[in-house]
């Protein structure tokens, strides 16, 4: 999407998204080995009752979401940052995600930068909140 396109209070859709184990597994192995994410027998075992997602997955299925039904052809150059990020409910092995992105501000900085907030919400097949993120992002106009 060009940034013309996005409006306040519009709200866009991507997914959905299945969740492997070996994903699970790959990911964390690679980025983030705590055992609740690398070792399903143990994991099992453990707070979550089985093995889930590592949060910093689940931030990178998001991104792939958002670049692949918005992002891939638009403006959008570069994020200042995240405001807030927060894990809501395990991602496991199956799960269905989806986002939904709702366009919260659009202004152009002093630079001539257009400057979107916006917020996002992934959920799981049962419609269960997995992750919140309040994000910026910079657009040439």
């Amino acid at each position: 999407m060009k940034y013309a396109e996005f409006q306040p209070g519009q709200v866009l859709h991507a997914g959905p998204y299945t969740v492997s184990e070996e994903e699970i597994l790959a990911f964390a192995r690679q980025w983030d080995p705590q055992w609740f994410h690398t070792q399903p027998a143990a994991a099992a075992k453990g707070p979550f009752n089985g093995l889930i997602a590592s949060g910093w997955h689940t931030c990178c299925i998001a991104m792939r979401l958002a670049v692949d039904a918005f992002l891939a052809d638009s403006e959008s150059y570069v994020s200042p940052g995240l405001d807030h990020i927060r894990w809501l409910h395990p991602v496991r092995p199956g799960d269905v995600l989806g986002i939904a992105i709702t366009i919260v501000d659009k202004r152009t900085s002093k630079s001539g930068l257009g400057v979107l907030r916006w917020d996002w919400e992934m959920t799981n097949q049962d419609g269960t909140r997995v992750l919140a993120i309040e994000a910026t992002n910079l657009f040439k106009v």
